[in-house]
């Protein structure tokens, strides 16, 4: 009760504070300078979605050939500051993927806490906790409030409750900036994979070992070409909507070793174990076009997974669908899931183009029109996999009021031959605040 009485009083602090800041800041001054501050903000992200189900979906044992369902996909609190001239603290709080069929009253919890130490002002700061300092993208670590479609490429984040927590892992990092290079270092102690939902049993095909996991080690360099970005917190901004010129290109990777384990073949059961090894190349290119507040957003990448031998992971956020009938499966699973992550090769892109504040008129917001196309080559299925997503969002006030209303059109594997047989759509329509 304590803690929840201190979050709502800074909250509190923060409105009053912010009544007279354009930005509308949630900020305290813990000085008279205002160099040691806190700050708060609060995201949430609802949807309302309509999904054409994956063969053999049932939801409470009954099948359903398609869903409406309406969830939090996202609701996030963060708290953050300096409280020392060498010193920055972060946390975050909140909760992933609440709809119809996920427990009741499901809890709130830290996604991260972090303390980070100021050796120098610009090139080199260190820190240690629960983090999002990941190698080995760009989108490895997103912030959710700025990304240009209606979700993130999650693919980007590998270990994804795995051996992690919603991407968060214990880490220590180093991070800073050296001219118009950026950078992160960082090395993590992976969260058990014994006690994760996600992992299947040991098999032929690959997955995450039950062993004691060694000590997992990544990075990322960007050369920003043009205008810096700010590297205060561990997310990367999905568009900056007109606000700065942009031009990064970046590298990045990601090892662990013994990280997964296989069976050599069904009789003899002898234990296989491989490196976890991935590694990534990608381009962001986001700026102003014209006087008209129009602008473009660019992103591609392309990245090696190795995840060794054969693995390949279905996902679908906040899937609609609980479980599958009895002879009817597809190699998707249930609801909305797809093979999002596997060993193998994927290329990513997405573009977005900013209209001109006044093609609604004035003081009417802004359009944002926008397509994502992921291209996957994973070792264990048959051919390459396309899904296509297209969509438009309706910045009311910019990110921080914001509608998106997007189309996907995902392939649907078959279980036996490996190969496309199918495809399924899925609309969302994803109401954001932003505070």
């Amino acid at each position: 009760m304590k803690k929840i009485l201190f979050i709502v009083c800074l909250l509190h602090i923060g409105v009053l504070r912010a009544q007279t800041k354009p930005d509308r800041e949630l900020k305290m001054n813990l000085n008279d300078s205002g160099t040691h501050y806190m700050k708060a903000t609060f995201t949430g992200q609802i949807w309302a979605r309509y999904n054409e189900s994956n063969p053999g979906t049932t939801v409470g044992g009954f099948e359903k050939s398609n869903t409406f369902d309406i969830g939090l996909r996202r609701v996030r609190a963060q708290f953050f500051g300096k409280v020392h001239d060498k010193v920055f603290v972060y946390t975050q709080v909140g909760i992933n993927n609440v709809s119809y069929n996920t427990p009741r009253r499901s809890p709130i919890y830290f996604h991260d806490v972090l303390a980070e130490y100021y050796i120098t002002p610009k090139s080199l700061q260190m820190g240690m906790g629960l983090t999002a300092w990941t190698g080995f993208s760009r989108f490895a670590s997103p912030a959710v409030a700025t990304i240009m479609g209606y979700d993130a490429p999650l693919f980007a984040q590998a270990t994804n409750d795995a051996t992690d927590q919603f991407l968060r892992k214990f880490s220590v990092y180093a991070k800073g900036k050296l001219g118009k290079f950026d950078y992160r270092i960082i090395a993590s102690t992976p969260m058990e994979a014994r006690n994760s939902t996600v992992i299947k049993t040991i098999s032929t095909n690959s997955d995450f070992s039950f062993r004691p996991a060694k000590l997992q080690t990544g990075g990322y360099l960007m050369y920003q070409f043009f205008d810096q970005e700010s590297n205060l917190t561990p997310y990367m901004t999905g568009t900056y909507l007109g606000k700065k010129k942009v031009f990064n290109i970046g590298i990045g990777a990601q090892y662990q070793p013994d990280a997964m384990w296989h069976w050599n073949n069904t009789t003899q059961k002898d234990t296989v174990t491989e490196a976890m090894f991935h590694y990534a190349a990608d381009l962001f290119y986001d700026r102003p076009v014209g006087d008209k507040g129009a602008a473009i957003s660019f992103y591609a990448t392309w990245m090696h997974m190795g995840f060794g031998k054969n693995y390949v992971r279905n996902l679908g956020a906040m899937n609609p669908g609980d479980s599958i009938a009895a002879g009817k499966s597809s190699f998707n699973g249930t609801g909305s899931a797809y093979p999002m992550i596997g060993t193998g090769s994927i290329a990513y892109a997405q573009l977005g183009f900013l209209l001109p504040k006044n093609a609604l008129g004035e003081k009417c917001g802004q359009l944002m029109p926008y397509v994502m196309i992921t291209h996957s080559n994973f070792d264990r299925l048959k051919q390459p996999l396309n899904t296509f997503d297209a969509g438009v969002n309706y910045f009311i006030d910019g990110h921080k009021a914001k509608l998106s209303l997007n189309y996907q059109n995902r392939p649907v594997v078959n279980a036996t031959t490996l190969k496309e047989y199918t495809r399924k759509n899925m609309i969302v329509l994803q109401f954001q605040v932003a505070i």
